[in-house]
């Protein structure tokens, strides 16, 4: 598999926001549960943003990478002002002497298989939609951070994670599975503002059903299985506990209901 970082939109666009479905490492790690042996990584600079489509195929994917064949997206375009269509692959590689398989649209039940939806419906918190299209729950991972311990006092302790600023996960309450190693545990997360408690730094504050130890520091895995409810205030911290247990038997009710859900992930190295 080859792919590019940063992503090519960031590379022209640094000052836009930009949501990934997947960083870097989550989408190696999802491609190395393939069975693929290998991956590479181009970097998107300048240098190679300035390739001609004629000189991407010459002098990377022939005198670099010495392809037989390649597989793209119909929709696939690469080469100096997207030049480089999948008629002109094929046309080249059929002169050069490599073959090329262009993988048709993809729909489910009529709806197109793109990241652009699946990044609209995450963002809608239309999570169980989202994990439709994408054959796997959605999922980021972070290291555990110290909070302001405000819900080991209310008898829910979480493990903080500070997601990426572009990220466009709606604000709110989700059933979740939690991965931290082989293990996994079955859980409930907030991902905002805390608006009870008037906070501004935007946290997913996962919380681990039957878990007990200390995760400061670790890496985790978070994958988001079904929506519960948005963010609120609560008249009083009491309704907000009475809540947050409703939110937690929601939880594993959903949970139970998919007791398979989580990401095929493997070992990325190099």
């Amino acid at each position: 598999m080859v792919t590019f970082e940063p992503h090519p939109r960031r590379f022209f666009r640094p000052d836009e926001p930009l949501f990934r479905l997947t960083d870097e490492r989550a989408k190696l790690r999802l491609l190395a549960a393939t069975g693929l042996s290998g991956a590479i990584v181009l970097r998107f600079d300048a240098a190679l943003a300035s390739l001609s489509a004629h000189d991407f195929i010459a002098r990377v994917l022939l005198a670099r990478f010495a392809v037989a064949g390649v597989a793209i997206g119909f929709d696939f375009h690469f080469g100096l002002n997207r030049a480089g269509s999948p008629d002109y692959l094929a046309a080249q590689g059929a002169k050069l002497g490599f073959a090329v398989d262009i993988v048709p649209r993809f729909e489910d039940a009529g709806r197109p298989v793109r990241s652009g939806p699946i990044r609209a419906a995450v963002a809608a918190g239309r999570i169980a939609e989202a994990n439709t299209l994408l054959g796997y729950p959605w999922f980021v991972s972070g290291k555990v951070i110290h909070g302001d311990k405000r819900g080991r006092e209310l008898g829910f302790p979480t493990a903080n994670v500070r997601l990426d600023p572009d990220c466009a996960l709606k604000h709110g309450i989700y059933a979740v599975r939690v991965g931290v190693g082989e293990r996994r545990y079955d859980g409930v997360a907030s991902f905002g503002r805390r608006p009870m408690f008037d906070q501004g730094t935007v946290l997913l504050e996962p919380f681990l059903f039957d878990f007990a130890g200390d995760l400061y520091g670790e890496m985790i895995d978070v994958a988001f299985v079904e929506w519960i409810r948005p963010e609120r205030t609560f008249a009083s911290v009491e309704d907000l506990v009475r809540r947050m247990n409703e939110d937690a038997k929601l939880a594993r009710a959903a949970l139970a209901a998919a007791p398979d859900a989580f990401p095929r992930l493997g070992q990325v190295s190099g």
